[in-house]
């Protein structure tokens, strides 16, 4: 049975929606989360949650180290309220670059466009939920007209920007963020593409297709005779062009999946494609519940990165896998972090950078084929 038209909302959807709103949580350095963190958390998952913690704010973020910064974000975590800690990593200067799934993307734009998501329970019956108009993510709700609607501007977006051919996903998001921008200023507050576009930060995602924003894009280009595609080239080339202008580089990796390899490949490019040998990332904190015995990607630990030129072998040290649900886990380290002595910094703006990113990239592989 399709999903009810907009407007159809009856009793059972309102009684569905009735939990609260789930917003987008800043975080702002709380002092007791510290000392939580650093005389509380002592040992097991939570010792390598304080261990992440220090990693980041102490090392990382030294301003001797001049590190570069990129952020990886699986699954589905702004419907959870994540979006927040993404938002003000941005705004402080935290975090460089982001790779994200399609799907937080998507999902983010909710927000900018001023729905509402719901929380709820998991334990809910899907088919009365389906009967109902309710979309449910664990235990987040929101209506089907929400899905209907963010499309419809999806649509409409690419309707009005005109794209004249292929472009970075970092550049299709970078104008949909400065779209939202332009028609309600004030939602960087709460939209993680609107703060990218705003700071500077591009926002990879590694498999385009796999979201709605992609959907979207299909659509338009099967119906509409749209000429907007996304180059993996380009997004494969510029993320290695960052990497490789970095003094150092970092990764946080939030879960794992597609967006952790899609930035550790960077490395393995520049050695084994190009031939630059850039020596592999400086620092690697991930929260996963993956573990590393199932031979999956998100579980593969830092050591084992090793072996593919990923990690820099002399900075073992520096790394740190924390087995925790990163619900939990990412407001913390964000807190940890952004109370920290260095919880602000100047923004490096590689939007703006790219081209001339890129053109280095090029020079240093013509170099090393010649």
């Amino acid at each position: 049975m399709p999903h009810r038209g907009a407007g159809a909302a009856g009793a059972g959807q309102k009684q569905f929606l009735s939990g609260a709103p789930i917003r987008y949580y800043r975080p702002r350095g709380s002092a007791e989360v510290r000392q939580l963190v650093d005389d509380g958390f002592q040992a097991f998952n939570a010792g390598r949650l304080s261990e992440a913690c220090r990693v980041y704010a102490d090392r990382m973020l030294d301003p001797a180290h001049d590190t570069t910064i990129g952020l990886t974000l699986a699954g589905a975590m702004t419907p959870a309220g994540l979006g927040g800690c993404v938002i003000e990593l941005m705004e402080r200067g935290l975090v460089d670059f982001v790779i994200s799934t399609g799907a937080n993307l998507y999902h983010d734009l909710h927000y900018a466009l001023n729905f509402t998501l719901h929380r709820g329970s998991p334990f809910l019956d899907d088919v009365e939920l389906h009967a109902q108009g309710v979309i449910r993510i664990y235990d987040v709700l929101f209506p089907a007209e929400v899905l209907l609607e963010t499309d419809a501007y999806i649509r409409d977006f690419l309707a009005r920007e005109g794209f004249e051919g292929p472009v970075s996903s970092a550049a299709l998001h970078n104008r949909i963020g400065r779209d939202l921008l332009r028609r309600q200023p004030a939602c960087e507050e709460h939209s993680v593409l609107a703060k990218a576009a705003a700071a500077g930060v591009p926002i990879y995602t590694s498999s385009p297709g796999d979201s709605s924003i992609g959907m979207n894009l299909a659509a338009h280009a099967l119906l509409d005779d749209g000429r907007c595609m996304v180059d993996p080239n380009r997004d494969v080339n510029e993320v290695c062009a960052i990497v490789l202008a970095g003094e150092k580089n970092g990764c946080v990796i939030v879960g794992g999946g597609s967006p952790k390899n899609f930035y550790l490949q960077g490395q393995p490019t520049l050695w084994e494609v190009y031939g630059i040998p850039k020596g592999g990332n400086d620092y690697f904190v991930q929260l996963t519940t993956d573990q590393p015995v199932w031979g999956g990607l998100s579980g593969a630990t830092p050591a084992e990165a090793v072996s593919w030129g990923k990690v820099n072998p002399g900075r073992l040290p520096d790394t740190v896998t924390a087995y925790c649900d990163a619900t939990i886990a990412f407001p913390l380290l964000c807190e940890y972090v952004v109370g920290s002595a260095h919880g602000r910094r100047e923004r490096k703006g590689l939007t703006g950078r790219l081209d001339d990113l890129l053109a280095g990239l090029k020079r240093q592989a013509e170099a090393a084929r010649s």
